[in-house]
């Protein structure tokens, strides 16, 4: 999507600065209230149609109003006017951080709006798009390849080195990934079992690129259901995991111990978030205080088919707690059926443990801190079912307030997330590193956190190690 479709801004929180794409410029009031944004001219969609202000205010609108995937992140807004076709001003409810927000990778596309009114939403469905991006789509095979072509007009123009024509292909089986990196076939692997990687980096024709990511890994704990709706079972849990063993035997040293979550790098981490570390003597206790001293505890752990990582992992805590006298059993489903279980209306039916990652739709800590923990009527991400209105207000204020105090909004969330490990909401696992294997030709490759496993394909290109 982030190849066929642009944004206001685009975030680099390595340097926490805001490069310009579709907004040259922008400002806010001294209340945080009002924010400005000044639209590129000359930018063509791919219909051939201008792309202006009124486009920028219905792809916005038109999101916020569909309240799908990440749409959460426009709630701020109050009303979007347009005094001129290249002005855009956004009046908001409270301060936002209306620059983190224009420049999210899942719900800031500015599309053309003659496209759906012309064609129905259902032309999009129907896998058609209308973006401003460098590429366009050619075609799309459920069971095969993407095609994505140059776009002739645009904006940023094609003087230089730049693909002509970027195929994503669905591979499942790691080997063949591998395979296809060795050979030449493949420019890029979004993944392959990090045991492969010490072999790959001995290959001249592989380059392995390691950066910061903010995915992290959780195991989500059913707080609504006995006997992980008692704190100290869940806190005796938290201490029987052997982080350093996962850390280092699963993912060979390419992640850290999670402190809460939020992911190490992204603001709004920090290390006064406590963590609980492996001590079974503390885990006894507390299982003696919460009644269950002679163990006879039987939990049921969910974990992705097709991830080692998760699997492996799963089989360390299985082992761990087996020594407190707890059968953990481990069911491997595909996502689809862990979804539905994790959602069965009857919190007993549901499973314990949920292993689960998470990575920020928006490179903001209320993505993680909002759509993980915060209390729910209805069931959606918050897998451990987890209440507290003390959390919810934490960062509810923290929130409302980030746009013109990022330093008190950090206090709050950080008050929030020592609630979270208290509370043993979840078991806070790692925060890992990406460790992408790539053909050591292609350049340009940057890796950038706030938009995970997207690759930005107009600034790459290959030319051979000389």
């Amino acid at each position: 999507m982030n190849t066929m479709y642009e944004t206001l801004l685009r975030y680099d929180p390595i340097n926490d600065k805001f490069i310009p794409v579709l907004a040259t410029d922008y400002s806010k009031s001294a209340d945080g209230l009002e924010w400005t944004f000044h639209i590129r001219k000359g930018v063509k969609f791919h219909t051939g149609n201008i792309m202006d202000a009124n486009a920028v205010k219905y792809s916005i609108e038109r999101t916020s109003k569909l309240g799908q995937g990440a749409s959460f992140i426009w709630d701020a807004v109050d009303r979007i006017e347009v005094p001129d076709p290249y002005t855009v001003v956004f009046k908001l409810k409270y301060a936002a951080p209306m620059d983190i927000v224009a420049s999210s990778g899942y719900a800031a596309f500015i599309f053309d709006p003659q496209a759906v009114q012309q064609h129905g939403e259902e032309w999009f469905k129907a896998m058609h798009e209308a973006g401003t991006g460098p590429y366009m789509l050619e075609s799309y095979d459920k069971a095969g390849d993407l095609v994505l072509t140059r776009f002739p007009d645009y904006w940023r123009g094609w003087e230089g080195k730049h693909f002509d024509k970027v195929v994503f292909k669905q591979v499942t089986e790691p080997t063949t990934r591998r395979q296809m990196i060795e050979a030449g076939q493949a420019d890029y692997a979004n993944q392959l079992p990090l045991d492969q990687i010490a072999d790959l980096k001995q290959n001249p024709k592989v380059r392995i690129s390691v950066t910061p990511s903010f995915q992290n890994l959780l195991g989500m704990l059913n707080t609504a259901k006995k006997p992980l709706s008692n704190p100290d079972v869940r806190r005796a849990i938290s201490y029987a995991v052997p982080y350093q063993d996962i850390i280092s035997s699963v993912m060979l040293g390419y992640a850290s111990q999670s402190r809460g979550p939020v992911p190490k790098g992204l603001w709004g981490h920090s290390d006064e978030v406590p963590q609980y570390t492996y001590d079974p003597d503390k885990a006894r206790a507390l299982l003696e205080k919460a009644g269950y001293g002679k163990g006879g505890l039987k939990l049921l752990l969910t974990c992705t088919s097709g991830d080692e990582q998760e699997r492996r992992v799963a089989e360390l805590m299985k082992a761990s707690l087996a020594k407190l006298g707890i059968e953990l059993e481990i069911r491997v489903m595909n996502w689809e059926q862990q979804w539905d279980l994790a959602k069965n209306p009857d919190p007993n039916k549901r499973q314990d443990i949920l292993l689960f990652y998470w990575w920020p739709d928006y490179a903001d800590p209320y993505s993680f801190l909002l759509n993980l923990f915060h209390s729910e009527q209805e069931v959606v991400f918050n897998l451990s079912y987890y209440k507290n209105p003390e959390y919810d207000r934490l960062i509810e204020e923290g929130h409302q307030i980030s746009g013109v105090d990022r330093q008190q909004a950090i206090a709050k969330y950080v008050e929030a997330q020592k609630i979270l490990v208290e509370d043993a909401a979840a078991l806070f696992l790692y925060d890992q590193q990406y460790v992408r294997p790539l053909a050591a030709s292609l350049q340009g490759f940057v890796d950038n956190p706030a938009y995970p496993h997207v690759v930005w394909w107009y600034d790459c290109y290959r030319e051979e190690a000389k």
